[in-house]
């Protein structure tokens, strides 16, 4: 039998996060905001929540339990955290995180981009963690939100599914029991292989911000990101790095929907191909592009999507030039170089897995 849900935690006050707290603190939740920098949830702190405008650009406000940047009283009597943060932030929050928690909490990574709940569990054993919480991650996030300020934000849609999975693949079914008293959207997938590797942030995210990098730069983003950043010749690198993702996903036992079959089962759009696709998307429409190119969509999804993607290819005996030729682009743009900062096989703990080893492990938990 499985208890009502009375204590959410919702990590990170950025997009997503201040977004995913309002909506269910609106519902009569009890939700605490956690975020580790408080100058961005102070303005929330003092109003005693956030103000949402919904799908039907409809405000309200939204009245929060706990607003804090205390991680032990952020998660300690939480029983679902919801984690709502860029992926290359995962394993900090789990190193933090980890002498506060208890066993059978379930926590979600929103979403846990490749191999977020691979990092988190070694994360949780590197901080010296004993307990056995739940960890799961999202295929997506649920909505397509923004912040609109300081104590704002705003959900422009929400997804008709998201698929979701634990680690191990054992425990998704009571992970899910407790989570569709909060969303039902959620919905079971095998394993965090096929979450992970159906990971379109990772197709359309960095794609989109290198390619239209100089627009970008020229107009601080003002431009609409996936309408007009979605042109014929970059729908086609978008269609070339959405054939690497899932020729990966193939060499692993994985069979990954394309960005056109996931575009009409989250979203309802479709078309004659990828570039058709996207404009049919209404959820897309009025969500402008990053102002900057120092931005999550380059500093997470390239370590935290791309590189463990061709990493995990080259493993198994599979290459990845466009997915590479990206990597060598954000590494120039940004100065750095993600190879070794990102989720590496050795970080997700699978080094030298056969695929056989690999399956069992996400199923069980036992290498």
């Amino acid at each position: 039998m499985i208890k009502p849900v009375t204590d959410i935690t919702v990590i990170g006050a950025g997009h997503g996060g201040k977004a995913m707290a309002a909506e269910m603190a609106i519902r009569g939740l009890q939700v605490t905001l956690y975020n580790r920098t408080f100058s961005h949830i102070e303005a929330i702190k003092m109003k005693g929540g956030i103000l949402l405008k919904n799908e039907g650009a409809q405000e309200t406000f939204a009245p929060l339990h706990r607003v804090t940047d205390n991680i032990e009283k952020a998660v300690r009597d939480a029983e679902l955290i919801m984690v709502v943060i860029p992926a290359s932030g995962h394993r900090a929050v789990a190193l933090e995180a980890a002498p506060h928690l208890r066993d059978e909490q379930l926590i979600v990574l929103n979403p846990g981009r490749t191999g977020g709940a691979l990092e988190f569990k070694q994360a949780l054993k590197e901080g010296g963690s004993n307990c056995n919480p739940i960890i799961c991650e999202a295929e997506t996030f649920l909505f397509a939100a923004r912040s609109l300020g300081p104590a704002q934000a705003r959900i422009f849609r929400t997804k008709f599914s998201v698929p979701i999975a634990a680690l191990p693949a054992s425990r998704t079914k009571k992970a899910l029991k407790i989570l569709d008293q909060v969303y039902p959207q959620f919905i079971p997938a095998k394993n965090v292989l096929h979450t992970s590797m159906n990971n379109m942030g990772a197709v359309f995210h960095p794609t989109l911000s290198l390619l239209n990098a100089a627009w970008i730069e020229a107009t601080k983003g003002n431009f609409q990101f996936y309408m007009d950043g979605v042109t014929p010749a970059t729908a086609k690198v978008l269609t070339a790095v959405d054939r690497e993702r899932v020729t990966v996903a193939s060499a692993i036992g994985v069979r990954a929907q394309t960005a056109e079959e996931w575009l009409e089962r989250a979203y309802g759009a479709h078309g004659e191909n990828l570039y058709e696709a996207m404009h049919a998307n209404a959820g897309y429409e009025g969500i402008k592009a990053p102002s900057i190119l120092m931005h999550r969509y380059v500093f997470e999804d390239i370590p935290c999507s791309l590189v463990p993607i061709a990493l995990i290819g080259q493993q198994y005996g599979v290459e990845c030039p466009t997915i590479s030729a990206l990597i060598t682009l954000a590494n120039t743009i940004h100065g750095t170089d993600y190879w070794p900062k990102g989720r590496t096989p050795a970080r997700l703990g699978i080094a030298k897995m056969s695929i056989a080893e690999l399956h069992h492990y996400v199923k069980t938990g036992e290498r």
